[in-house]
């Protein structure tokens, strides 16, 4: 079974803040950290169910770690149905939590 996957506005705005940041220091760095999370999102339209929970009263609403360089992004995402899958917020790893 494939999922759609879908994307908050919050979670579009946050692309773009991650991708803002990292261009103005590596134009590179910021296109494979890009191509890193476009590959975890990827993952998720087949095994969504494998990541793990973000909280244990909701166990549809989850996170996933998206490894890049010595650190990486984390995406909390949830599963509306058996056919959807919402992005709600991308952050890095060193931030304190989502926006």
């Amino acid at each position: 079974m494939s999922y759609s996957v879908r994307y908050t506005k919050g979670a579009k705005e946050d692309l773009v803040r991650l991708y803002g940041f990292l261009v103005d220091l590596d134009l590179a760095a910021a296109r494979n950290a890009l191509e890193a999370i476009e590959k975890g999102i990827k993952f998720l339209q087949d095994f969504p169910f494998t990541c793990r929970k973000a909280t244990p009263e909701n166990p549809l609403l989850r996170e996933m770690i998206i490894p890049f360089g010595s650190k990486g992004y984390v995406v909390l995402f949830e599963i509306e149905n058996n056919e959807t899958v919402t992005i709600l917020a991308v952050r890095h790893q060193l931030e304190e939590d989502y926006h």
